[in-house]
């Protein structure tokens, strides 16, 4: 990590939540744009898809995972990541 970004987290780290909260909105915009809509437009959308993918698993349109296999593929591509 260079310094500029250690110092950069560092200082981070000192920010209160809310401030914290807002620089990541900041970067992650930097990053990926402005989210379409406001916040409770998203959240509001959020809370329709939830409703859908609940709706079509107790309709068994759709079925779950066990977590222990979902666990393993995490782990086991975060083992491979590091061998590029």
């Amino acid at each position: 990590m260079s310094a500029i970004l250690e110092d950069l987290k560092a200082r981070a780290l000192e920010l209160a939540p809310p401030d914290r909260d807002e620089l990541i909105r900041i970067l992650i915009a930097s990053i990926d744009g402005e989210p379409e809509g406001s916040p409770e437009e998203i959240a509001q959308a959020w809370d329709e898809e939830i409703a859908r993918r609940i709706a079509d698993f107790e309709a068994g349109k759709t079925k779950g995972v066990p977590a222990e296999e979902v666990f393993a593929k995490i782990r086991a591509l975060i083992a491979g990541h590091g061998k590029r």
